[in-house]
């Protein structure tokens, strides 16, 4: 395992669409390892392939829970909706009150290529959302209401 560099707001690889994993094979299970070590090593709770400069549809998340891995994740269905302060690791200092689905429900493969369906609520929702939205190359900026100022000592994890 290897820890890989977190490309940052500027780099063209975050705004680009990844590509469908077609393949699960030793090379893919070495990138989940490395991301969800890059995770770890960041203090992150989601981390999608672009944001290691892979464009392939591979994220992983960790609310606390252990490691989840989800290939090729679709959105099948979002309800309600939650605004909460959220940040990136790829936009480094920078808070926004963003709007997400308070409940998603997501279809995916796991690192082994099973089907898998994931129903998410709160925190587990919101990450979600954010990490789908990174494989279509958007980042939560572009949908924060609002900035939050930094402060040191109140800034959320």
């Amino acid at each position: 395992m290897a820890i890989r560099q977190v490309r940052t707001k500027g780099d063209d690889v975050l705004r680009k669409k990844c590509k469908p994993v077609n393949k699960i094979d030793k090379k893919l299970q070495e990138l989940i390892d490395d991301m969800i070590e890059t995770m770890y090593n960041a203090n992150g709770i989601g981390l999608a392939a672009p944001q290691v400069g892979i464009l392939k549809r591979v994220v992983v998340i960790d609310i606390g829970e252990g490691p989840m891995v989800l290939i090729n994740p679709e959105i099948i269905s979002e309800s309600g909706e939650q605004v909460e302060v959220e940040g990136c690791l790829s936009i480094p200092g920078i808070w926004g009150e963003v709007k997400r689905p308070a409940k998603i429900v997501v279809e995916a493969l796991d690192r082994e290529g099973k089907p898998r369906k994931i129903e998410g609520t709160d925190m587990l929702a919101r990450v979600l959302s954010h990490e789908t939205d990174h494989l279509d190359g958007i980042l939560f900026e572009d949908k924060v209401i609002r900035f939050i100022e930094p402060d040191n000592d109140n800034s959320p994890e």
